[in-house]
């Protein structure tokens, strides 16, 4: 039940057909009762420096989620960003801080590293390789190397995309070891696809298969299905794994926890949530 005293999350994209988060927050919301509620604003490109701005004059604003075209412009907005953020070019979630200022965070990559801890996975000290330095493979490099990982390998199709994150790393992170590779998975105690391979029917493997060791831990970002091609071919070697939605449910405490609302776990966010998403 929405009242005078509920506070909104506004959450800004464009288009907003696809939004998924109101459907698993507010569920969560309505059962612990917690006065809060997320709302799609669906916000055009060109207007949303403009009402970014304004949306936070509210009295009644808790924060934003920010998802596309929106999170690498949001960067430029504010006036604090985290590593994570930095990193990764592109910010997820914004709040006013206490002295009105306005401050962001990037929790895709951390839901990922959560999901791998929680399945017992060792980050610290470990060799990563993310395939695909978009966004996302973007921000799961940031959170990797603010978890500890030793030495992380970068691959996408643009070189200069790759780069790019490799040098934002370097700034962040110099003790760090990162390399551009290719995507030969051996020797890697980690890897992560970051790409959209697996989305298609037919669509290649994001790694040659072969060299994947069964002690490689193999991330997926793909949600089309729960087990996709590169996830089914990493069980059939023997490796742990974790898939893509994994990611979305894991960041999602963090999320509550950045706007200071009671937090909680991915599993019960699961069994709350009203969406299709693979289980």
């Amino acid at each position: 039940m929405i009242s005078g005293t509920t506070r909104l999350i506004a959450h800004l994209g464009y288009p907003t057909e696809a939004f998924k988060a109101p459907l698993i927050y507010n569920p969560y919301f309505d059962e612990c009762g917690i006065d809060a509620v997320v709302v799609p604003m669906g916000c055009r490109a060109q207007d949303f420096p403009a009402f970014l701005k304004l949306v936070f004059k509210l009295s009644n604003i808790l924060g934003a989620l920010i998802t596309m075209p929106h999170k690498v412009t949001t960067v430029g907005l504010l006036d604090e960003v985290s590593t994570n953020a930095q990193v990764a070019g592109s910010c997820n979630a914004v709040k006013l801080d206490q002295d009105g200022r306005l401050v962001g965070d990037m929790f895709d990559g951390e839901g990922f590293v959560r999901g791998m801890l929680r399945k017992g996975q060792r980050v610290e000290g470990a060799a990563a390789l993310v395939v695909g330095a978009g966004g996302v493979g973007s921000a799961i490099a940031a959170s990797l190397a603010g978890a500890g990982v030793g030495r992380i390998a970068i691959y996408d199709n643009n070189a200069a995309t790759a780069d790019g994150l490799r040098q934002r790393l370097t700034r962040h992170y110099p003790a760090l070891e990162t390399v551009v590779g290719s995507t030969d998975p051996a020797g890697y105690d980690i890897v992560v696809n970051a790409t959209p391979l697996g989305m298609q029917k037919g669509d290649p493997l994001p790694i040659d298969i072969a060299r994947l060791a069964a002690t490689t831990y193999v991330g997926e970002v793909v949600m089309k299905e729960e087990m996709t091609p590169l996830l089914l071919a990493a069980r059939e070697r023997g490796c742990a794994f974790q898939v893509g939605t994994d990611m979305l449910f894991e960041q999602i405490p963090a999320y509550l926890e950045f706007f200071g609302l009671p937090s909680t776990t991915a599993d019960h966010l699961r069994k709350v949530a009203r969406i299709g998403f693979p289980q």
